[in-house]
């Protein structure tokens, strides 16, 4: 009898359980079709915002008019201005924005912190040391074409290998010296910059260097989203099939090892998957800050803590908060064009400090 209702017991919390995860599965499918819809609407009103206005029927017939089988098949695309307005300057400005969120994402599971950030671990400071060096002297000149990303990715590498072998006592890493050696490393890189700026020649573009170095989109073209995109789209496959890893890491190193995730192996193909996006992100749009730190936080208010759905959901969330950051940082003091780097800092400044003010901000057994 007893063993009976043991059963009846199990049967009915396996299919209470079953309820739940249907459910969360079905609300996870329409919050991305919710952010999808939000996205689709952002690109669309991004585009038409501007000295010249555009409307919403010419901005689609222009961007549809570019694809193969069914640009033959639209009228009236509109004129030769718009068409070089719409495709050629506005349209390769939002389609950029995914990229540091999901750095935000790994490197917030690689440290087990909920304040680490690539812009706040000068990690996106160490690429614009090599971009730098790369824009006003033409360092690395055997890449050709590629040596803003490479040099890029190399800074990245640099800075987020310093900060995470600083972090470290006894093999763990620790928030405040994860913190402390992320404000010192970027402080560092920041001062070599302004001395690489400083020692450039007068004619060699300085003003553009200063205002790609607090990020900014306006020189976003589509020679320069091939790389980038592939590179954003190749990681964020690869982390969305490596889920299960990254949420075991966040228990800890012994559960990990217990699960059979080899630690090492998998710390190390992150930093290059996190350097690697940082620095391609970095070498086109420049440092844009804090956008690795405000979209995991809100992906995980929506969805929990199960990364397959927070990456899914970082990828969308950031491309829409970078849309409307350049929407504000073109608009604000138009004509003139704020650094987007602003417009981001001053929103995610406030709730860097929200998060310090919390009585815990750490999750996953990170060290505090």
């Amino acid at each position: 009898m007893e063993e009976s209702l043991v059963r009846s017991s199990l049967k009915e919390n396996e299919d209470m359980l079953d309820h739940f995860e249907r459910n969360a599965k079905r609300r996870f499918r329409f919050l991305l079709f919710f952010l999808l819809c939000i996205l689709l609407l952002s690109i669309t009103f991004a585009v038409t915002l501007g000295p010249v206005k555009m409307s919403a029927m010419t901005v689609w017939k222009i961007a549809l008019g570019h694809l193969p089988f069914i640009g033959d098949s639209l009228e009236g695309n509109g004129s030769i201005a718009q068409e070089r307005i719409i495709w050629d300057i506005r349209l390769p400005r939002v389609l950029l924005g995914a990229g540091l969120s999901v750095v935000g994402v790994v490197i917030q599971a690689l440290v087990r912190n909920s304040l680490a950030d690539p812009y706040i671990l000068g990690i996106s400071s160490g690429s614009s040391v090599a971009a730098t060096l790369v824009i006003l002297f033409g360092a690395l000149p055997i890449f050709g074409q590629y040596a803003l990303s490479f040099g890029a990715f190399l800074g990245a590498m640099a800075a987020m290998l310093s900060v995470y072998l600083l972090a470290q006592v006894g093999g763990r890493i620790q928030t405040t010296r994860l913190l402390l050696a992320g404000v010192a490393i970027s402080m560092i890189m920041s001062a070599v910059t302004n001395f690489i700026v400083t020692l450039a020649p007068k004619d060699s573009g300085i003003r553009e260097a200063m205002f790609w170095m607090m990020g900014s989109l306006a020189g976003a073209k589509w020679e320069y989203i091939p790389i980038p995109a592939v590179v954003v789209l190749g990681v964020s496959l690869f982390l969305i099939v490596q889920s299960r890893s990254l949420n075991i890491l966040l228990m800890g190193e012994e559960v990990a090892a217990t699960l059979g995730v080899n630690m090492e192996a998998f710390r190390k193909v992150l930093i290059i998957m996190t350097s690697l996006v940082t620095g391609t992100v970095v070498a086109v749009s420049g440092s844009i800050g804090f956008i690795g730190l405000v979209v995991p936080h809100l992906a995980r208010l929506l969805v929990g803590t199960d990364h397959k759905r927070v990456l899914s959901c970082s990828i969308l969330i950031g491309m829409i908060l970078v849309i409307w950051s350049d929407v504000c940082a073109r608009l604000v003091l138009a004509p003139q064009e704020l650094p987007i780097g602003v417009v981001t800092a001053l929103c995610g400044g406030p709730f860097f400090i929200w998060l310090l003010r919390r009585s815990s901000y750490s999750f996953g057994g990170g060290g505090k």
